[in-house]
């Protein structure tokens, strides 16, 4: 049976970032995806120029009705990623509500980007609107250590800490959480970072249990754009292929990423020459060159599971 994902998320005409970061790895993996563009821009921000548009909450229901009317407002699956407007999020939620009544089975999987390193990189009046609306209606959410800081208010110094702030984070709705990266010191040396995972399962018989996980993941010099979303993506498709397994549907995840980043930093020092930093152009996630990969990764990311 096929599964469809509405992909709510930016666009970019040159590169991937949001929706098509998204849409072709998880069409490449079976799933039918419809897409809403947050924003439609040239390319992504951290080129010197960039031209676009930003969709409006109003423009976002009109789309939405559009869709309710002809009666194909069927999903399993909601992603959501980058946006930074209070009016766009909150009708975000509002669609979510909806589609979960139509199908208490959907799953909502929502990149809760805020910032990262300290400093928030959306308006500041995002944060309560994704605290006290967005997550709590999300089932599987992938912040980065600043932003699960920020969304429970506790501070991450140890891996206890770290599994403190993924229970706060259940408690506010999430059944899966991962921190995409931390801070803490890896136990493979400083040229690795830690992401940590925590899926709650109920039991048949009602009761809870807990399933935490520890990756190492190795750092590449560069700065890419676009890895979050494809994250997320690739979250969404393996928590759906293994549902009660997030140490394999991890390692899934993070073995497409290690693949595609490889691929990608491989050919910008090609394109760069000895010696020079690669360009962003340069660096422009090899997405349709790593098919294979996204398809069926080898698995080179092992993860720990972690009391």
């Amino acid at each position: 049976m096929e599964c469809r994902v509405l992909s709510i998320q930016s666009h970019v005409v040159r590169g991937y970032v949001g929706n098509k970061s998204a849409s072709f790895p998880l069409q490449v993996l079976g799933f039918e995806v419809d897409s809403i563009n947050s924003v439609q821009f040239s390319n992504h921000t951290g080129y010197s120029h960039w031209r676009g548009q930003v969709l409006t909450a109003d423009e976002l229901h009109v789309l939405y009705e559009g869709i309710k009317l002809n009666n194909v407002h069927q999903y399993d699956y909601v992603l959501t990623g980058y946006t930074r407007d209070t009016s766009f999020l909150e009708m975000v939620v509002d669609i979510v509500q909806e589609l979960k009544r139509a199908n208490p089975n959907l799953v909502y999987v929502c990149d809760p980007v805020l910032g990262d390193h300290g400093s928030m990189y959306v308006p500041q009046n995002l944060y309560p609107v994704y605290k006290n609306k967005v997550v709590p209606v999300a089932d599987i959410i992938t912040p980065n250590q600043f932003e699960a800081e920020l969304l429970t208010g506790k501070t991450i110094s140890t891996e206890k800490d770290a599994v403190e702030v993924m229970d706060l984070l259940h408690a506010m709705g999430p059944d899966t959480v991962v921190i995409t990266s931390s801070d803490l010191p890896s136990r493979l040396g400083d040229r690795f970072l830690v992401s940590l995972g925590s899926q709650r399962h109920v039991r048949p018989d009602g009761s809870r249990t807990t399933q935490r996980v520890r990756i190492e993941v190795p750092k590449v010099d560069a700065v890419f754009v676009g890895t979050g979303d494809l994250f997320a993506a690739m979250l969404l498709a393996w928590t759906h292929h293994y549902p009660n397994d997030l140490k394999m549907a991890c390692e899934k995840t993070f073995s497409v990423m290690h693949h595609v980043i490889k691929r990608t930093i491989s050919y910008a020092h090609e394109l760069a020459g000895p010696g020079r930093r690669p360009s962003p152009p340069q660096l422009e996630l090899r997405m349709v060159q790593s098919k294979a990969d996204i398809e069926d990764p080898a698995v080179v990311m092992e993860a720990t599971v972690i009391s």
